[in-house]
């Protein structure tokens, strides 16, 4: 059975109404992906920033370690200096314990 012109616009119809149904929610789709690309780079400049502040706590960290191991280092050799006093010291005494 052949389609007439009614049945054939009605079909038209029926898909122009599907096919714009379909674009209206491509649209929204495309929206809102748009709004989730701009919220990652938005997020993206935040991490961005929060690594550059990592990067700067890390660094004085790093001049703050350096200074306590030379503090270290020379209260070590002071540590060494003040254990051969201590050790000249023992002796005059047990030499003048001696005489």
């Amino acid at each position: 059975m052949q389609m007439d012109i009614d049945d054939r616009l009605a079909k038209l119809t029926e898909r122009h109404e599907a096919l714009a149904q379909s674009i209206e929610l491509l649209h929204h789709d495309t929206q809102q992906l748009g709004e989730y690309i701009r919220t990652l780079g938005q997020n993206a400049e935040a991490d961005r920033e929060n690594i550059r502040a990592l990067v700067r706590v890390t660094e004085a960290n790093s001049e703050t370690i350096r200074s306590l191991v030379r503090t270290a280092e020379v209260d070590g050799e002071n540590i060494r200096a003040l254990a051969r006093i201590a050790e000249i010291h023992n002796r005059r005494l047990t030499d003048l314990e001696a005489q």
